[in-house]
């Protein structure tokens, strides 16, 4: 799953160091909104507000644990 979120927003985010360990302090809100958005779509599973914390985002694999956990 971790390829393929990469995948899904590496054209979107072309600025952004997906692979960053501090991925969050690179993101700005437009990036996390396209990210829940696209996330949300492509995995069908519902992300708030209140998933947007600096631990959920703090690099790829955060995310990738956070969609995992809203899958069940």
């Amino acid at each position: 799953m971790r390829e393929e979120v990469i995948g899904l927003l590496e054209d979107l985010l072309p600025l952004v160091n997906l692979e960053s360990e501090f991925l969050f302090s690179e993101l700005s809100s437009l990036d996390i909104t396209t990210i829940m958005l696209v996330l949300s779509e492509h995995y069908k599973v519902e992300l708030s507000h209140e998933d947007v914390t600096p631990r959920n985002f703090k690099n790829i694999d955060s995310i990738v644990a956070l969609v995992r956990s809203k899958q069940k």
